[in-house]
């Protein structure tokens, strides 16, 4: 998917862009229980389920192989 925008508070905002989370950027959703880890910049990270709900985001076609 893609972040298309960060909806949580301007210090969350920066720490998600610190993380790797900024607008724009393709992200992949490898679990969503309680927390969301998603791989970002070929690292994988979680976010809680209340800071996920913030963003916006958009599903990506991958290229065909």
């Amino acid at each position: 998917m893609r972040i298309r925008k960060l909806g949580a508070t301007p210090e969350r905002q920066e720490r998600l862009r610190e993380m790797g989370f900024c607008e724009d950027q393709v992200i992949w959703l490898l679990t969503s229980s309680a927390n969301f880890i998603c791989q970002v910049c070929n690292t994988r990270v979680a976010i809680s389920a209340q800071l996920a709900q913030f963003n916006l985001v958009e599903p990506v076609s991958l290229p065909a192989r």
